[in-house]
């Protein structure tokens, strides 16, 4: 969790020096292309983290934790490439994009893998992921 909170506060920070650079003072979030692609990149950051903090933290209780913590490292990774991808240019931030939800996408599957596992087993007496380790 340290690295999610590093990395929110450098994409912050590099907010802040794109509005002293461009001389955009807040509340205004509009200005030079520059500025709004290195703004938006941190907003559309911030508006997936509560999504991706929930399935890590789902991945890791119900699946394993070492998988959670191996595909939330890529997933950060991503959204690193995607914020310098997008403040280069808005084709930029494509590629990054499509990793990094890819990589959301896998952490919400062993999410759900798991909460389902441990279902079965609570209430059907099922152990599916001792089944899945015999595949």
């Amino acid at each position: 969790m340290n690295v999610f909170a590093v990395l929110s506060a450098y994409f912050s920070l590099k907010v802040i020096s794109a509005r002293r650079k461009h001389s955009v003072s807040p509340p205004a979030t509009t200005g030079p292309p520059e500025f709004q692609r290195i703004f938006r990149a941190q907003a559309n950051c911030s508006e997936y983290f509560p999504i991706f903090v929930f399935s890590l933290w789902l991945a890791g209780v119900f699946f394993s934790q070492a998988l959670a913590v191996f595909f939330g490292l890529l997933y950060l990774y991503g959204r690193y490439l995607y914020f310098h991808g997008y403040a280069a240019s808005a084709q930029g931030r494509l590629e990054p994009l499509y990793f990094s939800a890819k990589m959301q996408w896998v952490l919400i599957a062993l999410a759900g893998l798991g909460v389902v596992c441990t279902m079965t087993q609570a209430y059907l007496g099922l152990d599916l992921l001792h089944s899945f380790s015999h595949v």
